[in-house]
């Protein structure tokens, strides 16, 4: 019986290839920075903040959710907490800075998206295009530190 024909369970499925693991840890950190960003901005709109403290709450909601969906897995596999965290600020930390620092960028680049507010679609297009161009720049970054067996390379070998 040929076993191979049984990759679900996978024991017999080949390893993932070095874009395709970067392109899962960039839509993993991308991930947690889209909540994040997401969340913050729509506080800090609705609280009517300046653009200084509504790109410093996204920021800091990013790396905690970013941080957050990296933990999780790894303290569900019972890997004692201190643990856990020097591999996802070691993983991630690289990964989510060069995506905060592009989508903030573009952001604020953006005529008049910081002073939209969350009804308007200048708001959440600019929120779109700063995302996706932000994934685009980690990419890269993902693939490099994978290759030298950094970033979610380390996080795939504790599973």
């Amino acid at each position: 019986m040929d076993h191979s024909a049984h990759s679900s369970a996978g024991h017999d499925a080949p390893a993932p290839s070095l874009n395709e693991l970067a392109r899962q840890a960039t839509i993993h950190c991308l991930t947690g920075c889209a909540i994040g960003e997401v969340l913050g901005l729509v506080i800090a709109t609705q609280l009517g903040w300046h653009d200084l403290a509504s790109v410093a709450l996204a920021i800091v909601l990013a790396f905690a959710f970013g941080y957050g969906l990296t933990l999780r897995p790894l303290l569900g596999s019972k890997m004692p907490v201190a643990n856990a965290l020097r591999l996802a600020f070691a993983s991630d930390t690289i990964s989510i800075t060069v995506m905060e620092i592009v989508d903030n960028a573009i952001v604020l680049l953006i005529p008049g998206a910081m002073a939209a507010g969350i009804t308007d679609a200048l708001f959440w297009a600019s929120l779109a295009i700063s995302l996706i161009v932000a994934g685009l720049a980690a990419f890269p970054v993902n693939r490099w530190l994978i290759a030298r067996g950094r970033g979610h390379a380390v996080v795939h070998a504790s599973h």
